[in-house]
């Protein structure tokens, strides 16, 4: 919850008495530690560590991870986990149907995603169906007639 109230107005939430810096700093701590740990998984699935393949410039991990964030959804657990799971297999789906055209066809999906999910897949699946994400709707009464 602090963390969410510092995302909504960090200026507010300190003025409650939360440690801003303290929140950003855990969170940033936690962040950096499972980026370590993929990027170790990553080096020892390929075997080596190339800074050119990794790098946010190139078109491999780093704009793809980006990207499966924001296709599966940014501000929650497991919209990213659900955008590179999507992606993989539209990847590989392209890349077996597609051959030459894959990355056409990926650049194609992410405008779509763009235009259609723009909150992401996951976003927009709690829109639609709140209450299964656990937002409580509320039922429409009946307008009474009058005279």
């Amino acid at each position: 919850l602090a963390v969410n109230a510092i995302r909504d107005d960090e200026d507010k939430a300190e003025a409650m008495g939360l440690w801003t810096t303290r929140y950003k700093t855990a969170a940033w701590c936690v962040s950096a530690f499972f980026l370590g740990i993929g990027g170790a998984i990553v080096g020892n699935v390929s075997g080596f560590i190339d800074p050119r393949e990794t790098a946010f410039a190139g078109s491999t991990y780093g704009v793809w991870m980006v990207l499966m964030a924001i296709l599966g959804g940014k501000g929650t657990l497991w919209g990213p986990v659900l955008g590179a799971v999507i992606f993989h297999i539209t990847k590989e789906l392209f890349w077996t149907y597609l051959l030459d055209w894959q990355q056409v066809a990926l650049g194609f999906l992410i405008v779509v995603i763009v235009i259609f999910f723009p909150v992401g897949i996951l976003g927009w699946a709690r829109e639609k169906w709140p209450e299964k994400f656990g937002h409580r709707v509320e039922e429409a009464k009946p307008a009474e007639a009058s005279g």
